[in-house]
């Protein structure tokens, strides 16, 4: 039996934060949901997570400087999806400039990116 991995989703939108947790614990994850960039960090460090899901535009700390703390602070290479509203393309290079592992455009198709978690996660 393989083990869950946890994944930490920081998603200030709790209709989509509410919808992707179901999703993500129906497909056999534990689903961690943060509001926010602060809550986003403690959870990472508590549940030390297989893959972290993080928008850019959050209250507190924003989605760059989650994947920097991650990067810099925790010296961790859990791979990263950040997801970003369309035009958003200089926040999205920032992103990959300090390590996120992939990006979606929101509006995103749940099923892509349970897809893209899968491939990372293999």
């Amino acid at each position: 039996m393989k083990e869950t991995k946890n994944i930490v989703l920081a998603e200030d939108n709790t209709t989509l934060s509410q919808l992707l947790k179901f999703r993500l614990q129906k497909e056999g994850y534990n689903a961690f949901i943060a509001q926010d960039g602060k809550q986003a960090i403690s959870l990472i460090e508590q549940h030390k997570p297989n893959l972290i899901l993080t928008d850019i535009m959050m209250p507190f700390i924003s989605g760059l400087e989650v994947i920097s703390h991650v990067r810099n602070k925790l010296k961790s290479e859990t791979p990263i999806i950040v997801f970003s509203a369309a035009g958003q393309e200089e926040m999205v290079l920032k992103a990959f400039n300090l390590g996120a592992t992939d990006f979606m455009s929101k509006p995103f198709s749940p099923n892509e990116l349970i897809i893209r978690i899968k491939r990372i996660l293999t």
